[in-house]
């Protein structure tokens, strides 16, 4: 061991700036703060969105509608995808299990069955809601609706 590997203790250093600390540290006079302002005072705190005294973005941008926050929102399925899922894996019970496990919805969405396209397999469909014309449908092929 010589001078040349010592090294300190871990921890016993720490890499912040230490400023106002005299002129020979560089970080003396202002101490990083540049000339006078309010940014160079202490206490000094800007607020969220504040932007110089110009009107803030969220005050300039047009605000107008409503925002139903009880909205439910449904993920579709027509009759037709339940037909061809039907066929593809010879199907009779059709419910969110089934429709997660081949990626049509996620597990926490909901589902609605709307009546576009045409259904030929008598089918027992669970979902969250149906379409009157969906209904028709599935009950026209004897199958039966159920919600959850």
């Amino acid at each position: 061991m010589d001078l040349s590997n010592l090294k300190p203790a871990e921890g016993s250093v720490r890499d912040r700036k230490r400023v106002g600390r005299g002129q020979g540290s560089t970080r003396g006079g202002t101490s990083t703060r540049g000339h006078k302002g309010a940014k160079s005072r202490s206490g000094y705190s800007n607020k969220v969105g504040f932007e110089g005294g110009q009107m803030p973005l969220q005050r300039r941008v047009p605000k107008f509608g409503f925002k139903n926050i009880n909205r439910k929102e449904y993920k579709a399925i027509n009759i037709e995808t339940l037909q061809t899922l039907a066929e593809k894996f010879n199907l009779t019970v059709i419910n969110q299990d089934i429709l997660v496990e081949h990626g049509l919805v996620s597990k926490n969405d909901l589902i609605k069955i709307l009546g576009q396209g045409t259904l030929t397999a008598k089918l027992e469909v669970t979902a969250h809601a149906f379409s009157k014309s969906a209904i028709s449908a599935i009950e026209g092929k004897e199958g039966t609706v159920l919600t959850y």
